[in-house]
């Protein structure tokens, strides 16, 4: 899970899995795999920063990276 701000100022805990994209137009937008849209305070470097941090934390980032080689070396 990943914090963020909403426009209110209210924190909230956001699945990091569930994010589909996120958009700066000016208001960053947080579209979900199910399409709900939120709009936070975050910038969008920010929050996919934060997806990122989450990847790493939990090994995703470590497996799609390996994925990643055994692809290029076929």
């Amino acid at each position: 899970m990943i914090s963020i701000t909403r426009l209110n100022g209210s924190q909230m805990w956001l699945n990091a899995m569930m994010i589909e994209t996120v958009e700066e137009t000016p208001d960053t937008y947080v579209t979900l795999v199910n399409g709900k849209r939120i709009i936070v305070l975050e910038k969008a470097a920010e929050v996919i920063a934060r997806v990122k941090e989450y990847s790493i934390e939990i090994g995703i980032h470590a497996a799609t990276i390996k994925v990643q080689q055994t692809e290029e070396w076929s």
